[in-house]
């Protein structure tokens, strides 16, 4: 008997087996978002030429609905943003009286992240500090890095400063008034005075360091952090390791916050989009794809202007230093996290003719020193914050916010999304509106990919730099082992 019942058990298996096969086929990624584009699209054009057909609503969310499917499908949080994203834009466009009170879910967000964002950036600059020993042991290959990553960086800040001055992609967004009322507003502090160069030198120093934590006056936070960091630094090693395991540890912990945190964050997303929207309308992305093409038009002309004529400058073997470089940039631009190409960063370079102590110091201490995407980005989207906030800010305010960013921008390169932390920070600091960085989160996907492979080309770069500079390019033997992994 249980012979006879196998056949159709097996008939069915095999039935069920093709079924989903077929169904895996037809539900491919690629089909799922052209589909869904493709309704979107649809919806879009029906809309425009009959307004008040309904036909159109219902294209567009079944649009969503695919986009969702998709993003089922993935197991990171980047799709969900995504589609946060379009769904909120609809219900802001189809229900604005209703996605106006959905605003409560991205303060919440914004409350979560403020916690987060002082002892993150005191951990990372300490470590980043103390983590290599004594400053006065580090020696020339030390010096020589940090001042080519102060001078780099600073020249990364400035042009995405000009970038975004000459995009404006901010302008007419409109987001201060509706900013004024928000939940978060009361708990924004006055931006520094910057009238006279006195003033702001006395907000910069801490004066109680709880009480710069609480309130939110980050700059301070990081002056505190950068002394203290030094001060452990000049300390023995036996006394120095406690305290540099606790903030090593500490700055850990602040990112698998960080990570928790973001898993809320398409719910936020979606909230401050349909908020946005219903608020101001769909031409806010508009200014959205301006800033897109202003940070992918200024990372380009970074690596033009200011990249080439480095490598020129020091008789980096170009050719070379690209196709080594090709591997751990594409490995940064698709995960968009540092991180992941460290390993084949340092192997690249050292194959490429950098001594492996140079490599093993550099690439690391980039890593918080030397973000040029993330700085880059950073001076941009503060600057569109403020555009989209209808704040005004002098030549002189804007300096005044790049140097603040050259301090907090340091050591978020290794994790997506961490530049949020130091954009929340830099406008809670300078007064700015919070709703345009929820906006970004948006195509924050696009933009990372971007700005980690410039990190990645920056800090591999440096590593050449540094032993052109040391004289002591090509003048060791390569391992073997890097040999071989290269081969591979």
């Amino acid at each position: 008997m249980a012979c006879c019942g196998s056949g159709p058990q097996i008939l069915l298996g095999t039935l069920r087996l093709v079924c989903f096969r077929e169904v895996k086929t037809i539900l491919s990624d690629r089909t799922l978002i052209v589909s869904a584009a493709l309704l979107l699209a649809a919806g879009i054009l029906l809309a425009i030429l009959s307004p008040a057909h309904s036909a159109a609503v219902v294209l567009r969310w079944l649009g969503v609905v695919i986009f969702a499917i998709f993003a089922l499908r993935r197991r990171t949080i980047t799709p969900w943003i995504f589609v946060a994203m379009i769904a909120g834009a609809e219900l802001g466009f189809d229900a604005p009286h209703f996605a106006v009170g959905l605003r409560v879910f991205s303060d919440i967000f914004l409350r979560l992240i403020k916690t987060i964002v002082a002892p993150l950036i005191f951990a990372t600059l300490v470590t980043g500090i103390a983590g290599h020993g004594d400053l006065k042991g580090v020696g020339r290959i030390g010096i020589k890095s940090l001042i080519y990553f102060e001078i780099v960086t600073t020249l990364a800040l400035f042009v995405g400063l000009a970038a975004i001055n000459i995009s404006r992609a901010g302008v007419g967004l409109s987001v201060r008034a509706a900013t004024a009322t928000g939940a978060g507003a009361t708990t924004t502090p006055e931006a520094p005075p910057a009238t006279h160069w006195q003033d702001f030198l006395l907000h910069i120093a801490p004066e109680n360091i709880a009480k710069s934590v609480a309130e939110g006056q980050i700059l301070q936070v990081a002056v505190f952090a950068v002394f203290f960091g030094i001060a452990l630094a000049l300390l023995s090693e036996q006394k120095r390791a406690p305290l540099l395991t606790l903030c090593e540890s500490l700055s850990e912990v602040m990112f698998k916050f960080t990570n928790i945190v973001m898993y809320f964050a398409p719910i936020a997303v979606g909230a401050a989009m349909a908020y946005t929207v219903g608020h101001m309308g769909l031409g806010v992305l508009v200014n959205l794809g301006k800033l897109l093409l202003t940070v992918y038009g200024a990372l380009v002309a970074f690596g033009f202007f200011v990249l080439l004529p480095a490598a020129f400058l020091f008789r980096v073997p170009v050719r070379r230093f690209l196709a080594a470089v090709a591997e751990p940039a594409t490995i940064a631009f698709a995960t968009a996290a540092s991180e992941a190409a460290l390993p084949p960063a340092m192997e690249s370079m050292e194959a490429l003719g950098a001594p492996r102590r140079i490599v093993a110091f550099v690439i690391p201490a980039g890593y918080s020193f030397n973000l040029d995407g993330s700085t880059l980005y950073l001076a941009a989207a503060s600057i569109f914050v403020a555009q989209a906030g209808g704040i005004h800010l002098s030549i002189g305010q804007q300096i005044v916010m790049m140097l603040t960013l050259m301090l907090t921008s340091k050591g978020v390169a290794g994790v997506p999304r961490a530049t949020l932390v130091v954009l929340l920070a830099t406008a809670s600091t300078f007064g700015l509106p919070s709703e345009p960085i929820f906006v970004l989160l948006g195509i924050d996907a696009l933009n990372d990919m971007a700005r980690t492979t410039v990190n990645v080309v920056g800090n591999c770069l440096a590593s050449v730099v540094v032993a052109k500079w040391e004289g002591e390019f090509a003048t060791e033997p390569i391992s073997e082992t890097v040999l071989e992994g290269m081969a591979e």
